[in-house]
């Protein structure tokens, strides 16, 4: 864990550099901050083996050390699949823009936005840095909110006033950089002392980070999609727990015996007369003695009330039912589906209103890296990819339905899901079909000619179209 020197209280804005990387460092997580905890349970570290008694645990903690049953990472795929950008649209300029998939292919984002996504889900808040590298085009980089912190300028919910990371190299050095509007304050790898950083200009002007925030307030902090989920899933583990104990304990029925004489030992301890198992045999001299075994548990209680709790759970994340398998484990189809998925895909479409906004942000900042006009390009909007599911057959229905209205081909595309990439790749085909049907038509028949123009169609239908020509 990285420690600053000293300690920095912020009484009064920061003014120098290592004021600014002590306050903002101490806005990073703590190691037991909910941030780290939301981590811990998306990942199913956090399984908490809540069992009713104490002599329960000593006795099953390790039986049960390795059980998981977390759904909270399926609440979260469940939005985080959903999530996918496909391209960037510019008003003033048809289709998608070149540039920017360029910028976004070349740092790889078709694959690390999904990160950014999820642990902006997870956490709360994920950051995306744009810098240039030693050709001058611009990286995208995702980074942790583990590691990442800003600030934001005084009555402001969008400009940044300062932004700094710290973290770690593979060989466990010290990486810390500051980011201002004016500068940016370096410290050489691996060194501890803050005082020992670089000062140079920042040649954008701009803070170049973008802060991806989920579920964001106008007061408070962003919210994790596991806030609310988390204390629902400690009650579906104690459930859990205590009917995995009942079963162990329900595993071998227990037995009776009356009418028996009871043996002591010297100690007046009363004396077990059979050593009960799976392969003995109860039997007694004494014709009174009745033997008996209880009823064996019934697990169905807990089997209920967990599904209740999933029912509660599904509700508060607005995760669909079928995904918890709590409708007799029988999926809904056709039209029940969607209905189904409704509450999700207005979720995931919040998401996207959020999420679209900072990367077009990204984009911005990396037209302003290459010093491109673009860079003020506010109308410039995220092309996602349909979050609703639906069969193929609907899919193309309602398309062909949209053609009839004079939608343009190329948004009919983009709308059955088929990326920037390939709809270029059609504009292609479309040119050679042309070309190819051209050809073909050179070398069919061609109508008979005349030296005043096309010859007049002949037979007893064309009589009258002859007699004009005539004239």
């Amino acid at each position: 864990m990285i420690v600053p020197p000293n300690g920095y209280t912020a009484m009064s804005p920061p003014s120098t550099p290592k004021e600014w990387m002590q306050y903002l460092y101490g806005k990073l997580p703590a190691p037991n901050s909910p941030e780290r905890i939301y981590s811990r349970y998306y990942e199913g570290e956090q399984q908490k083996l809540a069992f009713s008694q104490a002599r329960f645990k000593s006795a099953f903690a390790d039986v049960f050390e390795q059980w998981r049953d977390n759904f909270c990472a399926m609440i979260v795929d469940s939005t985080n699949e959903r999530l996918h950008v496909d391209s960037f649209r510019l008003p003033d300029s048809p289709g998608t823009d070149k540039d920017a998939r360029e910028f976004w292919q070349r740092s790889s984002m078709d694959a690390f936005s999904n990160s950014v996504h999820l642990d902006a889900l997870i956490q709360g808040t994920s950051y995306v840095l744009v810098w240039a590298d030693r050709n001058g085009d611009p990286t995208i980089t995702p980074v942790s909110g583990e590691q990442m912190a800003v600030q934001y300028k005084a009555g402001s919910l969008t400009e940044l006033e300062a932004a700094a990371r710290f973290y770690m190299d593979s060989w466990g050095r010290q990486i810390a950089t500051l980011w201002t509007e004016t500068y940016v304050y370096e410290i050489p790898v691996g060194e501890t002392d803050w005082d020992k950083g670089q000062v140079a200009r920042n040649p954008l002007g701009l803070v170049p980070v973008v802060p991806f925030a989920n579920r964001a307030r106008l007061l408070g902090a962003s919210f994790s999609d596991l806030a609310n989920v988390i204390p629902i899933q400690d009650a579906i583990n104690k459930t859990l727990m205590d009917a995995l104990t009942a079963s162990e304990f329900a595993a071998f029925p227990q037995r009776w015996v009356t009418g028996l004489e009871i043996q002591e030992d010297e100690n007046g301890t009363p004396i077990e007369p059979f050593q009960v198992a799976v392969d003995k045999l109860l039997q007694a001299e004494d014709p009174g003695a009745k033997f008996g075994s209880f009823s064996p548990a019934d697990l169905s209680n807990y089997a209920a009330l967990v599904s209740l709790l999933l029912q509660h759970m599904a509700a508060v994340s607005r995760t669909p039912h079928h995904y918890f398998l709590v409708n007799s484990g029988s999926a809904p189809s056709g039209e029940s589906l969607i209905s189904a998925e409704a509450g999700l895909v207005a979720k995931v479409r919040e998401r996207m209103l959020h999420f679209g906004e900072a990367w077009e942000k990204v984009l911005r900042l990396c037209f302003a890296v290459k010093r491109d006009k673009r860079q003020s390009a506010y109308g410039m909007e995220t092309v996602w990819k349909d979050p609703e599911y639906r069969t193929e057959a609907q899919h193309i229905d309602a398309l062909l339905k949209l053609k009839q209205l004079n939608v343009p081909e190329e948004q009919l595309w983009s709308d059955a899901g088929y990326s920037a990439a390939q709809i270029v790749s059609f504009r292609e085909m479309r040119k050679e079909d042309a070309k190819a049907a051209a050809e073909v038509q050179k070398l069919g028949p061609q109508p008979e000619t005349t030296a005043a123009g096309p010859k007049p169609p002949q037979g007893n239908a064309g009589n009258v179209n002859r007699k004009l020509h005539e004239k």
